[in-house]
């Protein structure tokens, strides 16, 4: 985990650790180690665990527990009890409710809980929503599009606007076309692979194998995996390394920032790219086709994983392909890819 991210996760932890009981709060403190250095979870994930946490533990001193062990199921099913009746999603809920069993479990066995409340806690049962897609010339369209003009806006990752700010029209025509021939790559290699904006902005140059036309990855959990690239996409990239990078790659980073090293995407700012520049690249040439609708990164890893079961992919593949940890986790597009084959039969059977 990078020591700026985690500096910041850790302050956020230590906000949440004071609001909570004395007595539980050093409880808290060693969850959210074990969630960062054992379990290896994003700061994201280990930041909304802990905030949850914190909020049961301090339900649970209003509820007149004065240490820990006398934490049960009753005090769970309180807890969400309270949060259901405060308005809170079901989506919302069912993520609270793991991180109370992730709590329970590991204070079980530290020793601080006799047994295991959580795991009599149930979920709520949330209704997934099939993610949206674009057609197989709809993404053709988002690859070969020529945005209206230069993505200035996701340029120079942070320090980008101040960037553009001091540069105004002073920036040059062959660092607006570096900048589009990264962008072209960032969307070939998502469409291509599949792969998550995080692990796309955690690639080096030396993570692409060009023998055998692929990336390797590092996913969730420090998971390591190696994923075909397409032949376009491999061209775009090799385009982005020799001719644009050399380019972006001039400029100094500002005080205190990182250089860029042998990342493989750069801001203009010459560090390492990182994922609200991704987004703003993505959302940015989406746009720029016009009539597609703006389904955002997470939406191309929708798309190139519906293609490949469209294509013939079998299911197992996709999930090695996407990084998913359970299979369940890639059925789900094998929902969207039926619902399809049905709108596709209604619109164009005579007797549908």
């Amino acid at each position: 985990m990078d020591a700026g991210v985690r500096l910041s996760a850790d302050r956020a932890a230590a906000t949440e650790q004071n609001a909570v009981p004395a007595p539980m709060a050093a409880a808290l403190a060693a969850f959210d180690r074990h969630l960062a250095l054992e379990r290896g979870l994003s700061a994201h994930t280990v930041r909304a665990y802990t905030r949850d946490i914190a909020s049961l533990l301090r339900f649970a001193a209003d509820d007149y527990c004065e240490e820990l062990a006398d934490l049960d199921i009753g005090v769970l099913r309180g807890w969400l009890g309270s949060l259901h009746r405060s308005g809170q999603a079901r989506t919302s809920m069912a993520r609270r409710a793991a991180s109370a069993r992730a709590f329970t479990a590991f204070a079980h066995q530290r020793g601080w809980l006799a047994a295991d409340p959580g795991a009599q806690l149930r979920s709520p049962k949330v209704h997934r929503h099939l993610p949206e897609v674009l057609g197989q010339e709809q993404m053709s369209a988002v690859l070969t599009g020529t945005p209206g003009r230069p993505s200035a806006a996701a340029q120079g990752g942070v320090g980008g606007r101040a960037a553009a700010g001091k540069r105004g029209s002073a920036a040059s025509k062959p660092l607006a076309a570096a900048i589009e021939l990264r962008d072209a790559a960032i969307m070939e290699l998502l469409y291509a692979t599949g792969i998550r904006v995080s692990e796309l902005c955690g690639l080096g140059i030396g993570d692409l194998d060009l023998a055998r036309r692929t990336i390797r990855v590092l996913g969730k959990r420090s998971k390591e995996r190696v994923v075909p690239v397409g032949i376009p996409a491999v061209r775009a990239v090799l385009t982005w390394i020799e001719q644009g990078r050399p380019l972006v790659g001039r400029a100094q980073p500002a005080a205190g920032v990182a250089s860029s090293g042998s990342a493989l995407f750069i801001g203009q700012m010459g560090r390492r790219i990182d994922p609200r520049t991704v987004r703003r690249v993505v959302h940015a040439r989406i746009a720029a086709t016009g009539s597609v609708p703006d389904i955002g990164p997470h939406g191309v890893r929708h798309t190139a994983a519906t293609h490949l079961l469209e294509g013939g992919a079998d299911l197992r593949s996709v999930q090695e392909i996407l990084g998913h940890a359970s299979l369940a986790t890639t059925q789900i597009y094998t929902h969207v890819s039926i619902d399809r084959l049905i709108a596709v039969y209604h619109q164009a059977h005579p007797r549908a």
